[in-house]
């Protein structure tokens, strides 16, 4: 449902789009989502207990191949319980991409525990893993069973990698790198729920990971996330941590601190729903990429997304690199005038750690991030996008392409 109250703008990606734009990311309600809210409301199952809860967790579970599933409020929360039961402590290190959204940064923070910030390889804009390799051997020091940066004296206590815009991390390298220095691994599938990994699906291809349900994502409970695991103590200490630490839940005995991050019935109602159209959801995905693909090919300075030969993306947003020289502008130039036509874009993220809060943090040989930043454009992807509305942004493209180089 749309809030008629709500101002919007094209460019304010993910709020809901007045008459006429085309919208970044806009959410698609056209299952079973007001029958099973309704449903909740008229047994009274409102808050964090409920049939909908559990029966989301073993609908996620079962598309991500887990043998558990904790529901959380949010992607956010999912990665701060996930880090904890990973046993990431105070002053220990742990290696993410600087190119991301902000939350696995703010996540490690939380912890008490320090990002060290990996680049993005230049083909697929995933964590670069050679990177990785050379912060290691160069960086780090192995002793005792224990990787130590060698600048911080702190212990780098695990790896984070996040599968940017839904295209998963070579994940098969990944493991091999965290198995040798006994490093766990949380994966941050928030983006890419759906997606594969040589025809396994990404989220627990690791040792714990996330989900989010965030409005903008594929599937959306509003808000919302979700804990994968196949380890059934991580499991359990997860859905402990989420439920406030409660050890006595009669005389409320509570042994350690926790946290209230347990999604309602009623989200999760949404997301049951949501999920039943996940199929038909990641086909439209993929054709959106397909038809945006088709139309740009061969426009001067625009280089579109690859995908892998191991990988099968969800394709969460179709995103471009605009080349300043070879199109006659920039990305940011390009995403104003789009503007000018209703239709919403976005930049990718601005790298993290050139932000204020993490400038402090290390950042490793970080080079290829600021160029993808810099040209990066994301596209209307949302699920519901029709052909019509691709070949308006596609041919809006072409058209400035042509206009500028003429």
């Amino acid at each position: 449902m749309i809030d008629s109250d709500r101002k919007s703008t094209p460019s304010e990606p993910g709020t809901p789009a007045p008459g006429g734009c085309i919208p970044l990311t806009e959410p698609a309600m056209r299952g079973n989502e007001w029958t099973y809210v309704r449903e909740c409301l008229d047994t009274n199952w409102v808050s964090s207990a409920g049939p909908f809860v559990q029966r989301l967790e073993r609908d996620v579970a079962r598309w991500v191949r887990a043998n558990h599933a904790v529901a959380t409020v949010s992607g956010t929360a999912a990665l701060h319980i996930a880090l904890l039961v990973a046993g990431v402590e105070p002053d220990d290190e742990v290696l993410i991409p600087a190119l991301t959204f902000i939350a696995p940064a703010n996540a490690v923070r939380y912890v008490g525990a320090h990002p060290v910030f990996m680049d993005a390889d230049p083909e697929y804009w995933q964590m670069d893993l050679n990177k990785v390799r050379d912060f290691i051997a160069k960086e780090c020091l192995w002793k005792n069973g224990m990787l130590r940066n060698r600048t911080s004296k702190r212990r780098v206590k695990a790896i984070l990698p996040v599968h940017v815009l839904g295209h998963p991390v070579e994940m098969g390298s990944l493991l091999d790198i965290a198995a040798k220095y006994e490093l766990p691994v949380i994966e941050d599938a928030t983006e890419a729920l759906g997606s594969e990994y040589r025809d396994r699906p990404v989220g627990v291809l690791g040792d714990i990971g996330c989900v989010s349900f965030n409005g903008n994502k594929i599937i959306t409970t509003g808000g919302g996330g979700m804990i994968v695991t196949n380890n059934s103590e991580w499991a359990s200490r997860s859905r402990y941590l989420t439920t406030q630490a409660k050890d006595d839940p009669v005389e409320y005995i509570h042994n350690e601190v926790g946290y209230n991050y347990r999604l309602s019935n009623v989200l999760a109602a949404i997301g049951v729903a949501q999920v039943e159209q996940l199929p038909g959801y990641l086909e439209s995905k993929r054709k959106t990429a397909q038809l945006y693909s088709r139309i740009l090919a061969g426009t001067p300075g625009i280089r579109l997304p690859e995908e892998a030969e191991w990988a099968k993306t969800n394709y969460w947003q179709y995103a471009i690199l605009v080349d300043p020289g070879g199109y006659g502008m920039g990305s940011r130039e390009l995403m104003n005038c789009l503007s000018r036509a209703d239709v919403q874009s976005r930049p990718l993220w601005h790298p993290i750690h050139s932000l204020p809060p993490y400038r402090d943090c290390q950042a490793f040989e970080v080079k290829t991030v600021d160029r993808l930043y810099e040209r990066s454009l994301c596209l209307p992807s949302s699920v519901g996008i029709s052909e019509r509305q691709i070949r308006v942004v596609a041919d809006l493209i072409r058209k400035e392409a042509t206009r500028e180089t003429a």
